[in-house]
């Protein structure tokens, strides 16, 4: 039976998807920044990607000066409250701390991250100073993490930035994709907005930049021009039924929650293809949501599944349950709409998935949610007169300055990586931004 009730106005929501990592309090923050042993050689700030000096932040916490605490933490990382809650800390700084090799709870670094970023937003608190504006430009394409991250870097710098963002929000996957028991709407906006006001970039909202005449208009009117377009939609599992009534991609499934929250409604009994951490992500929301079973459906075995381990337990805590080594072979349909999946079981053999035959069958349901991974935007970037890109379509670019093969363009984030996190397309960006000066610097 299912844990949740269909949420029915917004406080039901907010009581369905409570926040995995609330805010800590002053006490809290405290006894907890009390715990760290101030490594020397910090194994969580090699673990981190955009580098924080996690100790000294954890010692300023403690010696109340939070907003020192907050400054440290924006120095190296410009999403700094949205990665103290979405970043995967179990894996990264958490998962590095020393207390695990002692059998001891990690230092709680990403709230602790939080606590601090958070007051210097809510106080509003002027921690950075800009350089002399200068002559030069830059245009940036998606107002998505990397997108962010390479603007605050060019102001700091000194140069004017205009943000070309094609949809009505900042900050990418950050508020379309990631779950909302990890971070809140309000909470990505108003650190965004707590950034404009400190670096005083520009977001041109609803602006998208998809065809060459716009492009050369970009090219003409600025100086360099910074690449933050992430991926693109879910990709097709090339089967019948994709387009069936209650079939959905699960970028598209998550930003719809994101954005209509309570007024999304879900199946009865719902099946989640793929085994990657977004697929957890659909799997959780729509048990959140009121389903009354859900399946998480995978190619694969159990242990060869994508997403971290503590993703697929919170999926199964709320629970979701797991089928592995199936592979969908046709979505069923009645009066056109979704009413089952046909499975066929899988093994491994040498190292190779295969089929067994004679094993298909089919497990009834009245929604599909495919997280198969995003295409990547290839038609758009095929239109970037020198860009290249590799086999699998993302943008090449020199991993020391993130300058593309068209000297005018540089890109970050998961257009480049393939699909990272939130803190590697901020550590990118800012490199990106660094790569910018020293092109313009030149120039």
């Amino acid at each position: 039976m299912a844990e949740f009730k269909s949420p029915k106005n917004k406080a039901e929501f907010h009581k369905n998807f409570a926040q995995e990592y609330p805010l800590m309090n002053e006490t809290e923050a405290y006894y907890e920044s009390s715990r760290c042993l101030f490594c020397y050689d910090a194994p969580c700030i090699n673990a981190c990607p955009t580098g924080i000096d996690i100790p000294l932040f954890i010692k300023q916490i403690n010696t109340d000066n939070v907003i020192g605490a907050a400054k440290t933490i924006y120095d190296s990382n410009y999403l700094g409250a949205a990665c103290g809650k979405v970043c995967p800390t179990e894996v990264l700084c958490e998962g590095a701390c020393v207390y695990n090799h002692q059998d001891v709870k990690p230092i709680d670094i990403g709230r602790l991250q939080n606590f601090a970023t958070q007051k210097a937003i809510q106080e509003d608190a002027k921690i950075f100073k800009t350089a002399r504006t200068k002559r030069k430009s830059v245009a940036i394409i998606g107002a998505g993490p990397a997108g962010i991250a390479c603007a605050c870097e060019l102001r700091k710098l000194g140069y004017k930035v205009d943000i070309y963002e094609a949809k009505k929000h900042p900050s990418g996957l950050t508020i379309y994709g990631v779950a909302p028991y990890k971070i809140t709407n309000e909470e990505i906006l108003a650190e965004v907005d707590y950034l404009q006001k400190q670096f005083g970039f520009n977001i041109h909202y609803k602006k998208p930049i998809k065809n060459k005449k716009q492009l050369a208009k970009l090219e003409k009117d600025y100086h360099a021009i910074f690449l933050g377009i992430g991926l693109g939609a879910t990709r097709s599992l090339k089967i019948t039924g994709e387009n069936l009534d209650n079939c959905y991609g699960a970028v598209e499934f998550i930003e719809d929650l994101r954005m209509k929250q309570h007024k999304i409604k879900v199946g009865e009994n719902v099946i989640i293809l793929g085994g990657g951490n977004t697929a957890m992500d659909a799997a959780s929301e729509s048990a959140r949501l009121g389903a009354k079973n859900v399946i998480l459906a995978y190619r694969r075995s159990k242990e060869e599944k994508g997403a971290y381990h503590f993703e697929y337990e919170l999926a199964k805590s709320v629970g979701v349950n797991g089928l592995f080594n199936v592979t969908p072979l046709r979505i069923m349909a009645k009066k056109g709409a979704v009413a089952g999946v046909k499975f066929i079981r899988t093994e491994n053999v040498d190292g190779k998935l295969e089929n067994i035959k004679g094993s298909e069958f089919v497990v009834e349901c009245d929604m599909v949610i495919k997280a198969t991974g995003q295409s990547k935007q290839v038609e758009f970037l095929q239109q970037i007169e020198g860009l290249e890109l590799d086999k699998k379509g993302r943008i090449l670019v020199n991993e020391d300055n993130y300058q593309t093969t068209n000297p005018k363009y540089f890109a970050g984030g998961d257009s480049v990586n393939g699909g990272a996190e939130v803190v590697n397309a901020v550590a990118e960006a800012k490199q990106a931004a660094q790569g910018i000066h020293t092109f313009l610097s030149k120039k």
